[in-house]
């Protein structure tokens, strides 16, 4: 019986604690306070990050595999968790020191990081729950 390529998505979901604030250097205290509200506190505020992160690709007829779910585990730990986990986005993330670490730049940020180290044969997309109703994804 010959084998027939199939694509199947799997997805990992993970946990982190962050602060961050939303803030524009461009703009005036007001225009700030204005758009972002309590996002702009200056003493920062903090969120319960979860992070889905989703492949798809063909499934291996030897492994019965898309991806190796503890490799994934594993990058998303090493690249992801162990840098934004329990910190302060803005000063302790360099790639938020010039970039505003709203939800949508934070998951386009995982993306990029984990899309360096996953092949581009699997499709990577990225959830990111800010809250338990509001929530981003990339790409779409």
């Amino acid at each position: 019986m010959e084998y027939q390529k199939k694509r199947v998505a799997v997805l990992r979901k993970e946990h982190f604690n962050a602060a961050h604030r939303l803030h524009n250097p461009e703009w005036n205290a007001e225009d700030n306070a204005r758009i972002f509200g309590k996002c702009n506190n200056p003493n920062f505020h903090g969120h319960n990050y979860d992070l889905i992160v989703r492949l798809s690709g063909e499934v291996d007829p030897k492994t019965g595999y898309v991806f190796d779910m503890k490799i994934l585990s594993d990058l998303i730990k090493e690249n992801v968790l162990d840098r934004f986990d329990h910190k302060n986005l803005n000063l302790d993330v360099e790639e938020f020191k010039e970039l505003n670490p709203s939800a949508e730049n934070i998951a386009i940020v995982i993306y990029d990081i984990l899309r360096e180290k996953i092949s581009h044969d699997y499709d990577l997309k990225i959830t990111l729950f800010e809250t338990e109703r509001n929530y981003v994804e990339y790409p779409i």
